[in-house]
């Protein structure tokens, strides 16, 4: 959800979505953690998949599709796909094609991403969600 603020020197959007899974106990249990309020737009990839629009912004942020793509993935592996050379393109095309690609959760505040389920990530996460 798109938050409008005023502070009498500018305007701008507040901005706090979470791009997730809900079938997955680590990302419910970030999302808890973040103590998420009705400001923050959750959105369940499996259910309602990513846009290409949605992904180029993340790429925005990163500056690097293969940062937001999850080695994890039983589909990586699978695919052999660890055994290949994967360009930027590649590593988007695989994320549009299937959720389990993109590494989850993606926490967007304004201007920040965080990506993944890392301590250090959750931490700064939580942090920004304040």
């Amino acid at each position: 959800m798109t938050e409008f603020c005023d502070d009498n020197s500018y305007s701008y959007f507040v901005v706090k979505k979470i791009y997730h899974l809900s079938t997955c106990n680590t990302c419910q249990r970030i999302i808890q953690e973040i103590n998420t309020s009705n400001d923050v737009e959750l959105q369940d990839i499996k259910t309602v998949a990513i846009t290409k629009e949605q992904l180029e912004a993340m790429h925005a942020f990163t500056g690097s599709y293969e940062a937001l793509f999850s080695k994890r993935a039983q589909l990586y592996r699978q695919r052999n796909l660890n055994e290949q050379t994967l360009s930027e393109e590649d590593y988007k095309n695989l994320i549009l094609e299937h959720y389990t690609f993109l590494k989850r959760p993606v926490m967007i505040v304004n201007d920040a991403i965080f990506v993944g389920n890392s301590k250090k990530v959750v931490a700064q996460a939580i942090e920004a969600f304040k």
